[in-house]
């Protein structure tokens, strides 16, 4: 017997009508961060010994610059969901929680934007 209506099973609704985008996108995101950090780290091994011009034609490659933004916009999103599902679950004071997701939030696209600013920064000569 079950509980769910024909309309919610067909939808795939759990009991809280909600949840699993969420699930999904983050296991996405995961498994999009896997060649991303392979690739960054063989990357910073191979310029480990490098000096700070060779660095930035690293980055100024825009094979490379792309790669970078992808990264962090990945690695930021993925950090995000993650905080956030944890803030929900754990945090049970409702105006604590709500102040500490905005200011994750907040932290959040603001590393990101300074990460994303930063790269193109070094990629276009400025």
């Amino acid at each position: 017997m079950q509980l769910r209506s024909p309309l919610a099973r067909v939808r795939r609704l759990g009991s809280a009508r909600a949840g699993t985008e969420e699930f999904i996108a983050q296991r996405l995101t995961a498994m999009a961060l896997i060649p991303l950090l392979l690739w960054f780290v063989y990357s910073i091994i191979y310029l480990a010994s490098a000096d700070h011009p060779t660095v930035i034609l690293w980055i100024r490659i825009p094979w490379h610059t792309v790669g970078l933004i992808l990264l962090f916009l990945m690695l930021f999103h993925h950090a995000h969901s993650g905080l956030r599902e944890v803030l929900q679950d754990y945090v049970h004071h409702e105006i604590v929680k709500t102040i500490s997701m905005v200011a994750m939030k907040f932290v959040v696209i603001t590393i990101s934007i300074s990460c994303v600013l930063a790269i193109l920064r070094i990629s276009l000569g400025g």
